[in-house]
């Protein structure tokens, strides 16, 4: 750093953004693997495996790909607030869009620097952001359809990587 102490507003943010990343794994109610050991404990690791080195690129996209993530909490709240109109809807599946373009970025610097296997496809990116981009005009034809396309691209990365889906 350039001798410049951090100040207690980076730290408060700091500490905040973690609190947040606890109480949503405590939500999420990880399930215990039925693998023992530490083969149980790299079956509930996030998959970063395809990263071996971090570049300034991959810095950046992520941190691209993070604040995105970050607008939705305002956008649930504006829903929240005002409702579930066509507008509303449409808004939501707009800022959808945005962090599925910042993970196809950070999945670009990642592939270009890694030799490890994809643990998605551009097909499964591109068919998330054309489903988000669907779900706008859908929020004025219906907004449960809209959430209803927002929904199948939850369900897309639920589902497994192909390669896991037929083991060898």
């Amino acid at each position: 750093m350039s001798g410049k102490s951090l100040t207690p507003g980076r730290l408060e943010a700091f500490s905040d953004g973690i609190i947040a990343v606890i109480i949503t794994i405590m939500v999420l109610e990880l399930k215990v693997p039925s693998l023992d050991g530490a083969a149980g404990v790299r079956a509930v690791l996030p998959a970063v495996d395809e990263v071996e080195t971090v570049s300034h690129g991959i810095l950046w996209a992520n941190l691209l790909f993070l604040f995105f993530l970050s607008l939705f909490p305002f956008v649930t709240e504006w829903i929240g607030v005002k409702g579930l109109t066509s507008f509303n809807t449409a808004l939501y599946a707009a800022v959808s869009i945005f962090p599925g373009l910042g993970y196809m970025a950070l999945w670009a610097q990642v592939r270009s620097s890694s030799s490890a296997a994809p643990h998605a496809s551009w097909g499964k990116q591109a068919a998330s952001v054309c489903l988000y981009l669907a779900a706008i005009p859908a929020a004025y034809y219906r907004p449960a359809a809209s959430l209803v396309l927002i929904g199948v691209v939850a369900v897309l990365w639920l589902l497994p990587p192909r390669a896991e889906l037929h083991p060898k």
